[in-house]
């Protein structure tokens, strides 16, 4: 039987070809904020595979997205905090 993994944020950075222990995510989220207008996969530290990755699974919509959006929500914690203060 093949047996695949559900996709999750450890497997999206994973994917992405990041670190992706607990600590490193962790790590990779604090020093990688993004301003309020910024888009994601318009970020300038993404190389032009993991960009077309982060587009392609949001316009299919499909189980990556939701860690997608879980990623961009992480990396925009310090601009979301700055608009509530």
């Amino acid at each position: 039987m093949l047996r695949t993994n559900k996709p999750s944020l450890e497997l999206l950075f994973a994917q992405l070809g990041l670190a992706n222990s607990p600590a490193a995510i962790e790590l990779y989220v604090r020093t990688h904020q993004l301003a309020a207008n910024q888009n994601l996969h318009d970020a300038p530290f993404w190389s032009r595979s993991q960009r077309d990755f982060l587009i392609s699974h949001l316009v299919q919509d499909d189980d990556w997205a939701i860690w997608i959006d879980e990623l961009n929500q992480q990396l925009h914690m310090d601009a979301y905090k700055l608009q509530i203060a």
